[in-house]
């Protein structure tokens, strides 16, 4: 954990409005609070990208796809940072964490009845275009 914390320091120094906090998992609370994980093999590239929520202004989502382009945005924001601060870069770390709000996704969108995959609206209701056209 002491390297993280020498990182989160850089990063303080940079990002002066940014607060960082021990927690459980690495997250972001809008509109400047950092969650820092327990430490673990990835915890530099999480915290990177937890860090890329926070200068890209995230905040919240509409629609699911949505919050997707959001995750891939912090990663790509975090493959920048992890350069700027010689954090290694982990391609399949990125990929596994995007692939759980793939899976994510790909679940969420299926109709509960029929199993097609369905569709959201910009308000966020998911449409099935099977079932509801009986």
């Amino acid at each position: 954990m002491a390297e993280d914390w020498v990182l989160i320091d850089r990063l303080q120094v940079a990002y002066p409005d940014l607060k960082f906090k021990k927690g459980r998992k690495f997250a972001f609370r809008p509109p400047r609070t950092i969650i820092v994980g327990p430490e673990e093999p990835s915890s530099g590239l999480l915290l990177l990208h937890e860090v890329g929520h926070a200068l890209s202004g995230h905040r919240d989502f509409a629609t699911d796809v949505g919050r997707l382009k959001m995750e891939v945005e912090a990663w790509e924001k975090a493959r920048r940072l992890a350069t700027l601060y010689g954090v290694e870069w982990d391609e399949e770390v990125m990929e596994t964490e995007l692939d759980t709000y793939r899976d994510w996704l790909h679940q969420k969108s299926r109709c509960p009845i029929c199993g097609l995959t369905r569709f959201q609206t910009p308000d966020g209701q998911y449409h099935c275009p099977r079932c509801e056209s009986l």
